[in-house]
């Protein structure tokens, strides 16, 4: 009997142990999912409307050996055109936490530095990222930031001579810009302008930051009738780039752009930066942060493909 009476203890101590090693096992897998890192990622407008670019993105990252569901987790915050939303989804980012912020454009940039002083944050931005008060400078971009500088702003006189060679004669042009993103108007408008007054060529500033205001401002610009229209370089015309160049054809107005994007479903002529290239650089940066690197031993790199 007492021998009987062993096995039996035997056996349920088998049968515990079994029972909680496969209990174990859920909990363990869970501890290893907390343990991937998590890359917040903030941008100002919708997935939709960058797929390449986020493609771009992702290879950045596995060129240093990092797969978004394999070994990092990529939270993503889209602001859908209203920059406003920014700086609570940068917030957000910070409680799950986040061991890196990538920040698409100068508005998301900006809304994660007022969130952190402490977690690094590789921006991609338009306009020069030392002016905008992201980096010290680009070779030693101190505190927790630094990016690519994708210089789109800064082509808006190359963008007008382009357009005056394909429109020969052009006296009166017409600008389209989203002033609710101010740092990227300001750098447009400021070297348009002198590009035009050195050109003496007349400009019609038109602003819209909505679909129902780009609609309202060709209606506009059709009655002006003026030579040509330029189209500021900003993500919420990108998004609408079909609706841009629609209404660019529609009307017969030739147009330059600030991305290929928009040339792609039918936009007349666009140059700039190669960008899904600078968000590769942008994905490669991150994956460095996560390698053990800090932003201020990565200098901030601008774009060298246009």
């Amino acid at each position: 009997m007492a021998a009987r009476a062993e096995v039996i203890r035997m056996r349920r101590r088998q049968f515990i142990a079994v029972v909680g090693g496969a209990a174990a096992w859920p909990l363990a897998a869970r501890a290893q999912q907390q343990r991937m890192p998590v890359i917040g990622f903030l941008h100002p407008t919708s997935p939709e409307a960058f797929p390449d670019r986020l493609r771009a993105f992702r290879q950045g990252l596995k060129e240093t050996g990092h797969i978004d569901g394999e070994t990092v987790t990529i939270s993503y915050r889209f602001a859908e055109n209203q920059a406003d939303r920014l700086p609570a989804m940068a917030r957000e980012l910070l409680s799950i936490p986040v061991a890196v912020i990538a920040a698409a454009n100068g508005p998301a940039a900006l809304a994660a530095k007022g969130a952190t002083a402490s977690i690094p944050i590789i921006f991609i931005s338009p306009e020069d990222p030392v002016r905008l008060g992201l980096v010290a400078s680009l070779a030693r971009p101190g505190s927790n930031l630094s990016g690519i500088n994708l210089v789109s702003g800064e082509l808006a006189a190359k963008r007008l001579e382009l357009l005056r060679e394909l429109v020969p004669g052009t006296a009166r042009v017409a600008v389209l810009v989203n002033r609710a993103n101010v740092a990227n108007t300001e750098t447009t408008m400021r070297d348009l302008e002198t590009a035009a007054r050195t050109a003496g060529v007349g400009i019609q500033v038109f602003d819209a930051s909505t679909s129902h205001e780009i609609d309202a401002a060709f209606g506009t610009i059709t009655h002006e009738r003026p030579d040509s229209l330029f189209v500021g370089n900003d993500p919420f015309f990108t998004s609408r780039r079909v609706q841009l160049a629609i209404l660019a054809a529609h009307h017969s107005i030739p147009s330059a752009y600030g991305t290929r994007e928009i040339t792609e479903v039918g936009g007349l002529m666009s140059y700039g930066a190669n960008i899904p290239d600078g968000w590769r650089l942008a994905g490669n940066y991150v994956g460095r942060i996560l390698k053990g690197e800090t932003p201020p031993e990565l200098p901030a790199m601008q774009a060298s493909k246009f």
